[in-house]
């Protein structure tokens, strides 16, 4: 028996809303009725990978009686009235990261999405990419001991107005670069007891790059490092390094070409480093395909679910409130 196809409407035709289109493309039982951009030309561009129909009325697409699921690929600024509006015309969603700047937004989506009994997946695509997938199976096996210890880092300029990837609906690094890496810690870890931040500021004294320490119970600990103040020639740069008892895995992906640059090592005693080889899947179609099968029903939604998302941003709060009381704070 042959499943009819998820139809999918996309509100979003930048970076991240072509990406999906294309990524969708790819993926099995999956049909993009829609994409809305403001502009007719990133419409029509974002709708052609994908042979869907390009849409400047984002309600419109919303409300098409056509479409079982909303892919929202806007600035995070705007994301609590698309999505709402979405949940509350009966379609599933699925939100890019960071879900929303501040928690009570993130949590108006979340109730919204249980009212009407819909599924509200976001973006947390550490959960998708292979290095990362491998160090939580093998903190969760045993097989090199005890988690002691991750450090993440997430290096870009995006800052800077002359940047490439300089945005101006961009947020601070808080939000916009370490809701990844927290999201990351929980997932592995779990929620740490205490928190502590430091940060070099802007100019214009906000937060441009920022280092978080995450202290648990048990004495392990994270830090997490994210930065919008490279210089602009540099490129966007992430990675993490995990501790285990009897092993210590680095994972780093350069951003200086399309697939990026990534290696993933592995250092057991006395031995080298040694390259461990990872799946070559695409992480969008991964997360994607995840919600797909969410909405058949072939898939755990509580992985993706905007309750995790809440909780990497309760981080993201934490770690602005150290900022401003200049101290460590407890995370509750």
């Amino acid at each position: 028996m042959v499943d009819t196809p998820i139809r999918i409407g996309i509100l979003g035709a930048g970076a991240m809303g072509t990406t999906h289109a294309a990524a969708y493309a790819g993926l099995p039982d999956v049909s993009v009725v829609g994409v809305f951009a403001r502009d007719p030309a990133r419409a029509r561009a974002a709708a052609a990978l994908c042979k869907a129909e390009p849409f400047t009325d984002a309600e419109a697409l919303i409300r098409h009686s056509g479409i079982d699921a909303i892919d929202v690929c806007l600035p995070s600024a705007i994301h609590g009235d698309f999505v709402v509006a979405a949940l509350n015309a009966g379609k599933h969603v699925f939100c890019e990261t960071p879900l929303a700047l501040q928690l009570d937004e993130a949590r108006r989506m979340r109730d919204a999405a249980r009212r009407g009994d819909r599924l509200l997946q976001v973006g947390l695509l550490m959960r998708a990419l292979g290095a990362y997938r491998h160090i939580k199976d093998v903190a969760a096996s045993g097989v090199h001991g005890k988690l002691l210890s991750v450090t993440t880092w997430r290096l870009g300029s995006y800052l800077h107005p002359d940047a490439p990837d300089h945005k101006a609906h961009y947020s601070e690094p808080s939000i916009e670069l370490m809701t990844f890496d927290f999201d990351f810690l929980q997932w592995l870890m779990g929620p740490p007891n205490r928190l502590s931040a430091s940060a070099v500021r802007t100019d214009q004294r906000a937060p441009g790059e920022i280092s978080a320490l995450l202290s648990y119970d048990d004495g392990r600990h994270a830090t997490v490092l994210a930065s919008g103040l490279m210089p602009p020639g540099f490129a966007f740069t992430a990675g993490f390094r995990a501790l285990f008892d009897r092993a210590t895995f680095e994972h780093q992906a350069v951003f200086d070409r399309i697939p990026p640059t990534t290696g993933f090592t592995i250092v057991e005693g006395k031995d080298p480093a040694r390259s461990i080889p990872l799946p070559g899947q695409n992480p969008y179609e991964v997360e994607l395909q995840r919600f797909v099968d969410c909405i058949r029903g072939r898939a755990d939604p509580g992985l993706c679910d905007a309750d995790r998302a809440i909780e990497a941003l309760v981080l993201s709060t934490a770690t602005r409130r150290s900022l401003e009381q200049a101290r460590s704070v407890e995370i509750v």
